[in-house]
């Protein structure tokens, strides 16, 4: 699974230090991070599709898919077709 890459990239993107090495599995992200707002999930998105070779369309974006730091590397995993 791609838990500790996602975390490590949405640590860097959003800056969140410390406090980024806190977060786990079930984190929840969307609404609970402040950092995590809508310029910030375009940055996040850019990021991932570099890093991890990936394309994500806008219909591929839900609130469901921000839910917690596990169904993002899940999406990230899914779309990696792994």
């Amino acid at each position: 699974m791609y838990l500790n890459e996602v975390r490590n990239i949405l640590t860097d993107v959003l800056n969140l230090g410390a406090a980024g090495n806190a977060l786990t599995e079930d984190s929840p992200l969307l609404g609970s991070l402040p950092e995590l707002d809508s310029m910030a999930v375009v940055s996040l998105i850019g990021a991932l599709e570099d890093h991890f070779g990936i394309m994500v369309d806008d219909d591929d974006i839900s609130a469901s898919t921000f839910a917690t730091l596990g169904s993002l590397a899940a999406f990230v995993q899914e779309k990696r077709g792994a």
